[in-house]
Order: structure tokens, then sequence, then C-alpha cells
């Protein structure tokens, strides 16, 4: 059985920090490109950062400087590190694990969410 559990989410003034861990279990996050989505009330559900299994990664516009992500293989976790927090930055944040992407073959994993709320 898979489960990508979340933690860290909480209330945060504005420029402040959180980090976010994605504990997996039931997968080997190394052989999966790990991501973190959110979403916010009333909008849809985006793609915040990802990295795929060399490394490479992939940041959204909005968060490019302020959010970091990393892997800990050893530890099976993903971890979100969020600086300079916005308030636009509030929403629900999940962990995603998804493999043979784009082929017929594509299996996603993703996480209960954890809620992220920047507001003074």
């Amino acid at each position: 059985q898979v489960q990508l559990v979340e933690s860290g989410g909480g209330l945060v003034q504005p420029g402040g920090s959180l980090r976010l861990s994605c504990a997996a279990s039931g997968i080997i996050i190394s052989l999966y490109a790990m991501n973190w989505y959110r979403q916010a009330p009333g909008k849809q559900r985006e793609l915040v950062v990802g990295i795929i299994s060399g490394g490479t990664t992939n940041y959204a516009d909005s968060v490019k400087g302020r959010f970091t992500i990393s892997r800990d293989n050893a530890k099976n976790t993903v971890y979100l590190q969020m600086n300079s927090l916005k308030p636009e930055d509030t929403a629900v944040y999940y962990c995603n694990a998804v493999t043979s992407r784009g082929t017929p073959y594509e299996i996603n994993y993703w996480g209960q969410g954890t809620q992220v709320t920047v507001s003074s």
C-alpha cells in the first residue's frame, strides 16, 4: 500500500518560513518524479515544483528564489522549504509521486494535503 504523508503546514506571518515534509511508504521515491502541488480556495490545483530522479527541478515562476525542493532518499522523504512566504501562497499543499508520465502506464499517488496559511 502506497502512502504519502505530508506534514509541516501551519499558520505563518508574511515573510516567514515553513518546511513541508512528504514521507513516502510503499514506493521508492528515487524511482519517481516527486512534485508539490497546491490548491487555493476557488482555484485549480497548480504545480509548485517538481524533482525527477536525476535531480533536475522545475519551479513555478511564482515561487522561484523562495521555495526549494529537496529529497532524502535514505529517509524516503521529500521536503519543500518555503521562505519569504506571501499571503498568496496560502493553499493546501499536496505531495505527488508520478512514474511513466505521459504514457499509458502513468501512475500517480497523492498525499492528503497540508494547509499552509500566510496571514498577519
